[in-house]
């Protein structure tokens, strides 16, 4: 009879700290946390880039509101590593990439690009943090050590540090002074490539693009590139503007090589939006830069 009671006293005690934990507050919060995270695809598939551009602010906000009440919330800090990437590179960066690089507007959209890289490579690494304590110190001291640890479930959290870590050292103003964190990049998408070579259709791949389109003093390989740019296509069918995209602003400019360039960018033009809706505002925001790039043409060459 003791122990029945003894029993029933420690499941109400239990009870009691469960309902306290599950507060209504609390519950209402995961559950707005929990449909947040789940909004990034909405705005992926998105067939109006302006519509996105107006709406991810407020949206991005909210989310950064419920991390001040649930810090950890792995959702929400994926939604908020890959938002902020997403939304500098498509709105800041690509804005000022057609813009006047003489023009004060150009270089203040710059600034707010690294700022917004800067706001989701820490999101994307208190993401890691939340099974790898440590790892944001470890990254910049010992990236080897710190990627060893990783593993599949952590692909995407690599990829979008790397996408906003190197966003961030593409556009700041003196981008020599930093170098030394490129190491950190290519490891983040050498390890994610390691882990899940397939992750998105080949977006890895993409990303290696950019980092291949480097000088060869800093590490880069136009014929890796390539090879990069030719397992994209394999694996995305073809379907994704940014590997075309990629493939002309990385390499063939640099290489002054014209009819590629051209050749490439028609090709980001003529993939069809509709047939992988996941990627559908990438391709859109992808396909809007070549279209600019070609109408520069004869001023780039």
């Amino acid at each position: 009879m003791r122990v029945r009671f003894a029993s029933v006293l420690i499941l109400m005690v239990f009870l009691t700290m469960l309902a306290a934990a599950c507060s209504p507050k609390k519950m209402g919060i995961n559950r707005m946390a929990d449909a947040l995270s789940s909004t990034a695809g909405t705005f992926t598939r998105d067939t109006d880039p302006e519509f996105v551009r107006q709406a991810a602010p407020s949206t991005l906000k909210m989310v950064e509101m419920l991390l001040d009440q649930d810090p950890s919330h792995e959702g929400l800090l994926m939604t908020a590593c890959s938002g902020f990437a997403q939304y500098s590179y498509a709105f800041l960066q690509s804005d000022a990439d057609a813009g006047d690089p003489a023009a004060q507007s150009t270089r203040d959209l710059r600034a707010r690009a690294v700022s917004m890289y800067e706001r989701a490579r820490g999101y994307c690494l208190r993401a890691l943090e939340v099974h790898h304590r440590g790892f944001t110190q470890m990254i910049q001291k010992d990236p080897a050590a710190a990627l060893a640890v990783t593993t599949r479930a952590d692909v995407a959290a690599l990829y979008w540090t790397g996408v906003a870590w190197g966003g961030a050292l593409t556009q700041t103003p003196n981008p020599f002074a930093r170098i030394g964190e490129i190491a950190a990049v290519r490891a983040l998408f050498t390890r994610a490539l390691e882990l899940d070579e397939g992750w998105e259709s080949g977006t890895i791949h993409e990303a290696m693009i950019a980092v291949e389109g480097l000088p060869a003093l800093l590490g880069g390989s136009p014929v890796r590139a390539k090879q990069h740019f030719d397992r994209a296509i394999a694996l995305g069918k073809g379907q994704s503007a940014f590997a075309y995209l990629a493939l002309a602003t990385a390499v063939a400019q640099p290489a002054k090589d014209k009819a590629q360039f051209e050749t490439l960018l028609k090709s980001a033009l003529a993939v069809d939006v509709s047939q992988r809706p996941s990627i559908r505002l990438a391709n859109l925001v992808a396909q809007r830069r070549a279209r600019a790039l070609l109408s520069q043409i004869d001023r780039l060459f």
